[in-house]
């Protein structure tokens, strides 16, 4: 919710600067990239609750630093204290702890459609709370949304009586080197960050604009949300369009973000005809909304089967380090330079990006499923011969000390029956 209001907020707030607009937009995004990891993993030692219970009072106390500042010092202070609450890869662990295996793909489906659709609907509810009660109001808000965070995992939420299997769920350290290597993680790595590089940096710009072509900042809600519904007309074709062409889709959308960009910088030195800032966004959303449930789904099927939690905790590091590199570069450049400086800049980082997911190899989506090695007499070398024996398995990971056995599968061929017997 302030996303889209934050940088003209900001200006009533003493020290101003947008520099530090920028930092306070991206701040968030910095202690989330470093601490996304380590929370997670902090779980699995001390339990789910505790560390989600945690992240989210750290939320609420930045959230309330927040909402009190009159300055860009506490305004900065307050995001960073929120950013610490980085609770991403421990919900997703107590969702799978409390879930039966065959349930867990749509459970975390739904959490997945949750995420995406909060976001649409903060860039609709922030302006018009924000005219209500200002940018202070937001963050208290959000801090009343956090306690309530809180009431649901300690009475609501079960506490995890089928502990799942976590190798697929929370990063590993001794994944991590590894992963961070993996060549093409690495490019779907940096596509994210970039990716939510753009979208910070669009927001950092978005609500002058419209504000400039006459648009008051209560009002901003009625032109948001007929572009998101466009958008995702335009996501539908190009969703129809990866059944055929994967890579083609994605180099499509990164064309469609870069061509916002670069209207935008057609256009700096003069007031934005509200008509063109809408084609603009809207074809800069279609390709946002596209890459943004494309990569992550990418990085889920290319990480080699029991890494999975591994590679999307640096993916999720990658994406709040894209969007504190969005606030940072935005602010330096227009303090720098100019706002044409920004958006050619993004026009370059936008043909290197063509150039690194050109490199993207295809690859096939493979389901993964988790086999509990509970009751089993094999050893780890035999349960892996009798499992290559089976059609349709193209990873084996067997992970001793979890009980555990981690597949990636062709659905179309797999048996799940033979492969229990295989273990059992």
């Amino acid at each position: 919710m302030v996303m889209p209001v934050l940088a003209i907020l900001a200006m009533d707030y003493q020290g101003y600067t947008p520099w530090l607009v920028g930092l306070a937009i991206g701040g968030y995004g910095l202690t989330q990239a470093l601490l996304q990891i380590p929370m997670g993993m902090l779980s699995d030692r001390i339990g789910r609750k505790p560390v989600i219970v945690a992240g989210l009072v750290c939320f609420a106390i930045g959230s309330v630093v927040a909402g009190m500042a009159d300055s860009m010092t506490w305004l900065i202070i307050g995001r960073i204290m929120q950013g610490a609450g980085a609770i991403a890869g421990a919900v997703m662990a107590l969702a799978a702890d409390v879930t039966r295996e065959s349930q867990r793909t749509k459970v975390m489906a739904i959490i997945g459609v949750s995420i995406g659709f909060s976001f649409y609907l903060a860039l609709l509810l922030g302006p018009v709370l924000s005219s209500s009660y200002g940018l202070s109001g937001i963050f208290y808000i959000t801090a009343l949304l956090s306690v309530a965070g809180i009431a649901l995992v300690l009475f609501i939420v079960p506490n995890a009586t089928n502990i799942a299997p976590s190798a697929d769920t929370l990063p590993r350290l001794s994944h991590i080197k590894v992963l961070f290597t993996h060549p093409q993680l690495r490019l779907l790595n940096i596509s994210v960050c970039l990716l939510h590089m753009f979208i910070t940096i669009l927001f950092v710009q978005l609500p002058r604009l419209l504000s400039d072509s006459g648009i008051a900042l209560s009002a901003q809600w009625t032109w948001y949300l007929p572009v998101l519904l466009c958008s995702i007309v335009g996501l539908m074709v190009l969703m129809q369009l990866a059944k055929t062409q994967p890579k083609g889709a994605m180099l499509i959308s990164i064309v469609a973000m870069t061509l916002c960009f670069a209207g935008l910088a057609y256009h700096a030195n003069a007031t934005l005809n509200l008509s063109y800032l809408y084609g603009f966004a809207i074809v800069f959303f279609i390709g946002f909304n596209y890459l943004e449930a494309n990569i992550p789904a990418l990085v889920s099927s290319i990480a080699p089967a029991g890494n999975k939690g591994s590679a999307m905790g640096i993916y999720a590091s990658f994406q709040f380090f894209g969007a504190f590199l969005g606030g940072i570069v935005s602010g330096l450049m227009i303090s720098s330079f100019s706002e044409t400086a920004l958006y050619t800049l993004c026009i370059l980082i936008g043909v290197v990006w063509l150039i690194i997911i050109s490199m993207l190899s295809h690859h096939e989506r493979l389901k993964r499923v988790t086999l509990s090695l509970n009751q089993t007499n094999y050893s780890v070398a035999e349960i892996a011969t009798r499992l290559q024996a089976i059609t349709g398995i193209k990873d084996i990971t067997v992970v001793e000390d979890e009980q555990a056995v981690y597949l990636k599968v062709d659905a179309a061929t797999f048996d799940l029956t033979l492969a229990q017997q295989a273990v059992q």
